[in-house]
């Protein structure tokens, strides 16, 4: 091997490592905001992501960035970043999304779904329902969130997967902010008898069940005092 190629080796090596631990630090945060460990209003400083992540204040800047593409960050001119805080009609312009969306999600489902991918939905719902048993709050948040985005998946459309995991992420801020006290996104029983519909072939049943899931949700929001947690630093070590 020439020097030059070992030069540019190195240079790709550099590359692919600081892009790893971009999108690290992109799905850690990204993780905290979903599973309201992050509450809305944290303000989110450069200088402290890039201690804890061991990054790069412009590695901060440009993940901060992209999540303020996805509408869980905002971006503040002269005053740095925070969680965003939506406001109730904001929370519940997002819950309408989700129901024009989900709707066709959950008849292609019923259309595509092999017996295999619903096993898989039937072991999510499962340890999704532990969790609420156990009281493991976070890790139940984080399995409700992925159902949804796991019925996108099985839809076969990855525009329909990408628009309904930025719309999870909004939907969790809007709990945070306006939902009951235990910040639960979904009913007990729901998802388990939506996938009983999709098992069923039942299309019409499975939206049904989906719309009313989501109306219920968005019908338990309330406006009420926001609180906002500011040590990144404890937050992080927990994740």
């Amino acid at each position: 091997m020439t020097v030059v190629e070992e030069s540019l080796k190195r240079v790709r090596a550099g590359s692919s490592k600081a892009q790893n631990n971009e999108e690290s630090t992109y799905r850690q945060i990204s993780s905290a905001i979903l599973e309201q460990r992050l509450a809305p209003g944290t303000k989110l400083t450069e200088e402290v992501l890039g201690e804890i992540f061991n990054v790069s204040r412009s590695v901060i800047r440009r993940v901060l960035t992209k999540l303020s593409f996805e509408k869980v960050v905002e971006l503040r001119p002269n005053r740095g970043a925070v969680v965003a805080s939506p406001t109730l009609e904001e929370a519940n312009q997002v819950f309408e999304a989700r129901r024009l969306v989900e709707d066709a999600v959950i008849r292609s489902c019923v259309e595509r779904a092999e017996k295999q991918e619903i096993a898989a939905l039937k072991k999510l719902v499962s340890a999704e329902l532990d969790c609420n048993r156990t009281g493991d709050r976070i890790r139940w948040i984080r399995l409700s969130g992925e159902f949804h985005i796991e019925l996108a998946k099985l839809a076969g459309n990855q525009l329909l997967v990408d628009f309904l995991t930025d719309l999870v992420a909004q939907t969790s801020l809007a709990i945070a902010l306006y939902g009951q006290s235990n910040g639960s996104i979904c009913g007990d029983d729901d998802h388990q008898n939506i996938v009983e519909a999709i098992e069923a072939g039942d299309a019409e049943k499975a939206a049904r069940l989906m719309l009313k899931h989501l109306s219920e949700c968005q019908a338990s929001l309330t406006t009420r005092e926001q609180h906002t947690s500011e040590d990144l630093r404890a937050i992080f070590s927990k994740s």
